[in-house]
């Protein structure tokens, strides 16, 4: 059998370019014992995967030229040797940029299929983002009735479902977003507090008109001036959760950082990152929850998908251009029925 995969062919330098990353064919082996089949139906695209391709080892160890590229999957089992897993199952796992993964049952997390919820949404809203945005928020802000809340990058997969679960703990949500579009979504849909244009709007005096009594806490997905310019509105004990720094990855230089760091001492500011693999053994919470809350009407998610493997690089490339519409996948092959 072949099997088509993208290759990492060079680091990128700046933004993605179309030779970073090689589509080609190669021979699928058969499994062993104790291996599965798989094949990937669906493939999360995430800001992260710009810096899995930087070479450098953060998080996750660097990748290498000739690598397979990395990525969340959601794949059925087409053939089966290890007792653990059965023909037809349907898991999510880490099965890269690929039509099909050889696995040994190794981070295999099988998916329910009577949920009543469609299968891309395990990569969103039941999937990561939605893990990131639950525990960015309620376990690193730990957000409290009335208090306001900034949300950076509000109009994507983990800054929409944070402005949302924020609403429903009671709090003041003012999300910061790149079009009018993705603006009048979250107002209109989302029913969130206040929206500020990032591109056209001057943030500075938006945050001040829309946050009169100051900022309690800021979900930072961005960094950059954007972060700077909630800092300056930070009332005193302040909270930040630093999930991405998406203004940065395309950079081959250090981007310079906010040049009013002092707040932190002078507002006694909370500053944290934290990485979503950390919370891997307390996912059950968040999608007890959030199964509920979706289910209450409470909690709304957009998936924005792309037809074809062979589209991965040109659509990833939407994330960093702002041109996805929702969490941004890619549709490799068809459901079964």
């Amino acid at each position: 059998m072949q099997n088509k995969q993208w290759i990492l062919n060079s680091f990128p330098v700046g933004e993605i370019k179309d030779n970073d990353l090689i589509f080609k064919d190669s021979n699928l082996n058969d499994i062993k014992n104790g291996e599965v089949l798989i094949k990937n139906i669906y493939l999360s695209l995430d800001p992260a995967n710009r810096g899995w391709m930087s070479g450098k080892a953060s998080y996750v160890d660097a990748m290498q030229i000739g690598d397979i590229m990395r990525g969340g999957t959601i794949g059925i089992i087409e053939e089966s040797k290890n007792e653990k897993f059965n023909k037809g199952d349907a898991v999510q796992y880490q099965g890269g940029w690929q039509e099909y993964c050889i696995n040994d049952g190794m981070g295999l997390r099988v998916i329910p299929l009577n949920t009543g919820l469609e299968l891309p949404s395990f990569l969103s809203v039941m999937g990561m983002p939605g893990m990131t945005a639950y525990f960015g928020l309620l376990d690193v802000l730990k957000p409290k009735d009335n208090e306001t809340l900034v949300v950076s990058g509000a109009a994507g997969a983990v800054g929409s479902l944070v402005s949302q679960i924020a609403k429903i703990k009671g709090c003041k949500v003012i999300g910061i977003a790149g079009s009018e579009e993705k603006c009048n979504w979250l107002k209109n849909d989302l029913k969130i507090d206040g929206v500020i244009n990032y591109k056209t709007d001057n943030l500075n005096s938006k945050l001040k008109e829309l946050c009169p009594n100051g900022i309690d806490m800021y979900f930072d997905n961005v960094g950059g001036e954007i972060t700077e310019a909630v800092i300056n509105r930070f009332n005193i004990g302040g909270r930040m959760s630093i999930c991405g720094q998406i203004s940065g990855y395309n950079s081959e230089t250090l981007q310079p950082g906010p040049r009013n760091w002092i707040n932190i001492l002078v507002k006694r500011l909370k500053v944290q990152g934290f990485i979503v693999f950390d919370y891997q053994s307390r996912a059950k919470e968040a999608f007890v929850d959030m199964s509920k809350w979706m289910a209450e009407g409470k909690l709304q998610h957009k998936n924005h998908i792309v037809d074809g493997l062979e589209n991965a690089v040109s659509s990833l490339k939407m994330l960093f251009s702002g041109e996805n519409k929702g969490k941004m996948i890619v549709k490799i092959s068809k459901e079964p029925k």
